[in-house]
């Protein structure tokens, strides 16, 4: 029958029904392939799409080194304070009136300045300096920004005992084993040419003076004016060089003259620039973040010298936790041996570890197609401490992911020179989230509140941890209720215009200083001011220099610092 019936022209009903059914199915499966990366699995079709898999077997976590390159701009960098990073005017293209642009905005958008503004011009009182008394060498000691502030204060201790300062020495000695030079990290002759009406400053000592006894004194930490007009001052009489052992820490926070405390500023924000190949550099590294749309600058610390000197062995194997031990016991300025690692984690005195910071921006809103740059070394664990982050927010990037080899080179061998380009992208950064509260976290928050109270977001790690032991105990669970918890925590900690905080109270003696707000995580009330106030200041001219406020067009210049 069916061999009759295709012999006389009949179609098969069977056949043609198959027919009908492949080609709808193949129309679905088009339809199909075209809206789930669109609107079910977006964030994994961009993965997919752009080749960077972010798979938690995969030994390498961060995208491959090169893999964002230079992409477009429409136009440059500006070198100077915005009052909103320049990408968020892509909101301008939002309906305002939408949840989303809601959102965005909150997450991203930077404190209500109050209208503050810098305000680092000498009073009518200041002095130009006098005939110096003799010359003030430094050896500077820390890493990165534990020297810079120790610089800064060692300009201001040089006019204090009316020193002329030889350029100081940096550490080459510490964990990291740098071999830089001051002139490597920092542009000297701007350093010597914009503090030529505070202090003298050479490069180097004259040579008459090469073989000439020094005498080597440790200045007394937290010191007041006092002390160094009245124990310093006097070892003129004997010496023409005083060396200071160190620089870290050696002038107080607070109660000094309002002209010292603003001196210290223009060396921070304006005279301590870093050095032209750091500062292109780092320029071309904020441009690449910034291509990407808005960034968080995560200053992730957690690497390995941070842990030893903590004592935080919290998510650590045994060998881990011994190795850390071992490097305490045997660096000999690590002054406190035996820790507690335990309690040292529930007091917040340890980093946030990686999966705990992504649990944190996850709880605060921020989607996981948020791009990260990792601000840091080498993270202590690798892949496996960088798992919990990862499966969070998968776009890490860093200088290493964003560069190439051949950029970097000049920098990589050198730790502070890797730290001062980590520093330019973090004061650069629309959001800043320091995961411990060390040297590079309160020089960068600092400096963003100099430069317009950026958004900086200082997690309460004290808190935080009671949090993540009731996840561990399974009393809690990641989701609404964790956020609103972490969300009321930290209302208050993002970077809000205020006074620099004092000494805790009940505290005494040298406890009064170490407790109390360092003068660089926030230089107010001295260095900003309301803007009512600041414009009353009328033109001045103090030993040669113009100290007229100029109101900014509205933005005023920005310095690498």
């Amino acid at each position: 029958m069916l061999r009759q019936a295709r012999s006389q022209g009949v179609k098969d009903p069977s056949a043609g029904t198959m027919v009908r059914v492949l080609w709808f199915a193949g129309y679905l499966t088009i339809a199909l392939g075209a809206l789930l990366p669109t609107f079910l699995l977006p964030e994994a079709w961009s993965i997919l799409h752009s080749g960077h898999h972010y798979l938690l077997d995969v030994p390498i976590m961060l995208p491959k080194r090169g893999d964002f390159g230079v992409q477009t701009r429409t136009g440059e960098l500006s070198w100077r304070q915005e009052l909103l990073p320049l990408h968020l005017s892509q909101f301008e293209n939002l309906d305002i009136h939408t949840p989303q642009f809601k959102v965005d905005q909150k997450l991203w958008k930077a404190q209500p300045n109050q209208g503050f503004v810098p305000c680092t011009e000498p009073s009518s009182s200041y002095a130009g300096w006098l005939k110096t008394r003799g010359y003030l060498m430094v050896s500077s000691n820390g890493g990165l920004n534990q020297m810079r502030a120790g610089i800064c204060d060692m300009v201001a201790v040089a006019r204090l005992i009316n020193a002329t300062l030889v350029v100081p020495e940096l550490d080459k000695r510490s964990f990291w084993q740098d071999s830089s030079n001051f002139s490597d990290i920092f542009n000297v002759d701007h350093f010597i040419e914009s503090l030529k009406g505070d202090v003298p400053i050479v490069k180097r000592l004259p040579k008459a003076l090469y073989h000439h006894p020094k005498v080597v004194k440790q200045f007394r930490s937290w010191s007041s004016v006092k002390y160094y007009e009245e124990d310093i001052v006097h070892l003129w009489q004997n010496h023409k060089i005083i060396k200071a052992a160190k620089s870290d820490s050696r002038l107080a926070n607070n109660n000094l003259p309002l002209d010292i405390q603003k001196l210290r500023c223009r060396v921070s924000y304006d005279a301590l620039q870093f050095a032209p190949k750091i500062e292109a550099f780092g320029k071309k590294l904020v441009e690449r973040m910034r291509s990407n749309g808005p960034y968080i600058a995560l200053h992730l610390r957690y690497e390995k010298d941070m842990l030893a000197f903590s004592g935080c062995t919290y998510g650590l194997n045994k060998t881990e936790a011994l190795e850390l031990t071992t490097i305490r016991q045997n660096t000999p300025h690590w002054r406190i041996k035996k820790i507690n690692g335990t309690d040292q984690r529930s007091r917040g005195f340890c980093p946030l570890t990686p999966k705990e910071v992504g649990i944190f921006l996850h709880a605060l809103g921020y989607p996981e197609s948020t791009h990260i740059y990792i601000a840091a070394g080498e993270i202590y664990g690798g892949h496996k401490q960088m798992a919990g982050l990862v499966a969070r927010f998968p776009h890490l990037m860093s200088k290493e992911t964003i560069s190439t080899v051949e950029e970097l080179a000049p920098f990589a061998k050198h730790a502070s020179q890797m730290a001062a380009l980590d520093y330019i992208v973090s004061v650069e950064s629309d959001v800043f989230v320091p995961s411990y509260s060390g040297n590079m976290a309160r020089a960068v928050e600092g400096h963003r509140r100099f430069l317009g109270h950026r958004k900086t977001i200082s997690p309460d790690r004290k808190q935080l941890v009671a949090l993540y032991d009731k996840l561990d105990r399974g009393d809690l669970r990641e989701g609404p209720e964790l956020a609103i918890l972490i969300n009321e925590i930290h209302q208050k900690r993002q970077g809000t215009p205020r006074k620099r905080k004092g000494p805790l109270k009940g505290t005494k003696g040298w406890d009064r200083f170490r407790t109390e707000e360092a003068f660089y995580t926030n230089p107010n009330p001295e260095c900003l001011c309301f803007q009512s106030q600041h414009v009353e200041k009328t033109s001045e001219i103090v030993e040669g220099r113009s100290t007229k406020f100029i109101p900014p067009p509205p933005l005023p210049p920005q310095s690498w610092t």
